[in-house]
C-alpha cells in the first residue's frame, strides 16, 4: 500500500483525534493536512503507521490550541465549537461512545482541561491508546501522562453532561420541538422545555446572538416566538439535522444560506439546553452563509410596519 493509500485510509482518525482536540472543523482540517506533510516528507517508515500518524495530528493540534486559546478567553461572547453535521469516523462497536465525546455539551466542557490534559484525555478515554503511545505523542513520561489523564478525568466528571440513554427518544423529542418551533406552537413548546430550560448564542460578535443565555421555560417560549416572525414572513426554514451526534437543527434562508446551526440536550423527556452558533466563520465550512444582521434588520421593520 503506497503512502497515500496509508493516510488516505486512516483520515478519518486523524481528524477525529483533532476535532476533538480542537474544537474547530477548520484547524482540525489544518492539522491533518500539515501531518500528511510531514509523513510525506520523512524518509523513514514507521513500525506503526497508525500510531505515528496518531501522534503527529496529536502533537500539531496541542500546538494550535495553544495558539487559540488567547483568541477563545478574548472571544466576543460564548465560545462554542464549529458545529459538525456529518462525523467522517464512523465505528459502530464504539458508535454511541463516539457520538458522546463529540457533543457540543463536551466540547464545551474540554475547554476546562489544558492543551495536554486535553490531549491525553482523547488518546485515552476516547480512543483507547495506550499510555506507552500516548507519551510518545505528548513527550511526556507514561507516569506523567497517568496523571494528566487523572486530573482529565476529574474535572470532567465535574461537569460531565448526561443525555437520554434513548437515542430514538431523543430524536422523536427534537422532531416535535422542531414541529412546535415551525408552528409557533406555544403550547407545545411550554410542554417540551425542561422548566430550567437554557438557550445560549454564539455569534462571535458578528451575527446577532443572546448576549447572555436565556433561562427558564417562560422566558425561552417568549424568545423562540419572537424568532417565529422570521417563519411567519417565509423568510427562513428550519430542518431537523443531527449536530455533533446530537439531536439538533439547522436554519438557513429560502434560498439556502445558513443562520444557525442548534445542538439540543435532551434529558427526561425534556429539552434541557438549546445550544446555538451563529458566528459566520463558524458556519462556513456547511456551506455559503447569510448576512444574519441584515436578515435580522428585515425582522425589525416588519415588526414596525406591522405596529403602524
Amino acid at each position: 500500500m503506497s503512502r497515500t493509500e496509508e493516510f488516505t485510509a486512516l483520515r478519518p482518525l486523524l481528524f477525529a483525534i483533532a476535532y476533538r482536540v480542537l474544537g474547530s472543523v477548520s484547524e482540525a482540517e489544518d492539522a491533518v493536512q500539515e501531518t500528511w506533510l510531514r509523513y510525506e516528507g520523512t524518509t523513514a517508515q514507521p513500525a506503526s503507521v497508525k500510531s505515528f500518524l496518531s501522534a503527529v495530528v496529536t502533537r500539531i493540534s496541542i500546538d494550535v490550541l495553544r495558539s487559540a486559546r488567547v483568541r477563545r478567553e478574548e472571544y466576543t461572547g460564548t465560545w462554542f465549537p464549529e458545529p459538525l453535521l456529518d462525523d467522517p469516523y464512523e465505528d459502530p462497536e464504539r458508535s454511541a461512545e463516539l457520538a458522546d465525546s463529540v457533543s457540543m455539551a463536551a466540547l464545551v466542557l474540554l475547554e476546562r482541561l489544558s492543551p495536554l490534559e486535553r490531549a491525553v484525555f482523547v488518546l485515552r478515554e476516547v480512543f483507547g491508546v495506550d499510555f506507552a503511545e500516548i507519551a510518545s505523542a505528548v513527550d511526556r513520561s507514561e507516569a506523567a501522562c497517568r496523571q494528566l489523564a487523572v486530573r482529565a478525568r476529574r474535572h470532567m466528571a465535574e461537569g460531565r453532561p448526561r443525555f437520554d440513554a434513548d437515542r430514538r427518544e431523543r430524536t422523536e423529542l427534537a422532531a416535535r420541538f422542531v414541529e412546535a418551533f415551525r408552528e409557533g406552537d406555544v403550547e407545545g413548546l411550554t410542554e417540551l422545555l425542561a422548566a430550567d430550560v437554557q438557550v445560549i448564542g454564539d455569534g462571535g460578535g458578528k451575527a446577532p446572538a443572546f448576549a447572555r443565555p436565556v433561562s427558564g421555560r417562560a422566558k425561552v417560549v417568549r424568545a423562540f416566538t419572537a424568532f417565529g416572525d422570521l417563519l411567519t414572513a417565509g423568510d427562513v426554514v428550519i430542518e431537523q439535522h443531527e449536530v455533533n451526534h446530537q439531536p439538533g437543527m439547522v436554519v438557513r434562508t429560502t434560498d439556502h444560506r445558513l443562520l444557525a446551526v442548534m445542538a439540543l440536550d435532551v434529558l427526561d423527556g425534556h429539552i434541557q439546553t438549546v445550544r446555538g452558533v451563529m458566528n459566520p466563520d463558524k458556519l462556513a465550512h456547511l456551506g455559503p452563509v447569510a448576512d444574519a444582521w441584515a436578515v435580522h434588520a428585515e425582522v425589525a421593520r416588519a415588526r414596525r410596519d406591522r405596529r403602524v
